[in-house]
């Protein structure tokens, strides 16, 4: 794993891969990832910023660890995950995105049927009741 471009830190991409994956369903809950000695290896990175990586998970409850045993996805992790990006969702595009409609003169309704007409690059989950 080469060293950012943007300067941010190494471990926080190698948090946001084990996280993507852990969303993406490669790691369900109750699975072990992998350790520092074997993602320190694999990415050439020192074992100390693979541990910060893994550390940085479970400080959100994303990963647990079993003394002995390693670091394992917790039962609530992925849905955990899945909040926090809804709200860095929000935050990063949905406020940006009304702030540009708005100085566009375009309503929240006219807003809300450009998206509905926007073609989708994959099925939209139906609406929860």
């Amino acid at each position: 794993m080469a060293p950012t471009e943007s300067g941010r830190p190494i471990f926080w991409d190698l948090a946001d891969r084990i996280a993507a994956d852990v969303l993406s369903g490669i790691y369900p809950p109750g699975t072990q990832v992998p350790s520092t000695t074997e993602l320190s290896p694999f990415y050439r990175i020192n074992p100390a910023t693979a541990g910060k990586a893994l550390n940085r998970l479970v400080d959100a409850g994303v990963l647990e660890k079993r003394r002995g045993l390693g670091m394992f996805v917790t039962d609530d992790g992925p849905e955990q995950l899945r909040e926090a990006r809804r709200r860095e969702f929000e935050t990063d595009y949905i406020g940006p995105l009304i702030e540009e409609a708005t100085r566009l003169g375009l309503s929240r309704s006219e807003l809300a049927d450009i998206i509905h007409r926007h073609p989708s690059p994959q099925p939209v989950p139906e609406e929860k009741p």
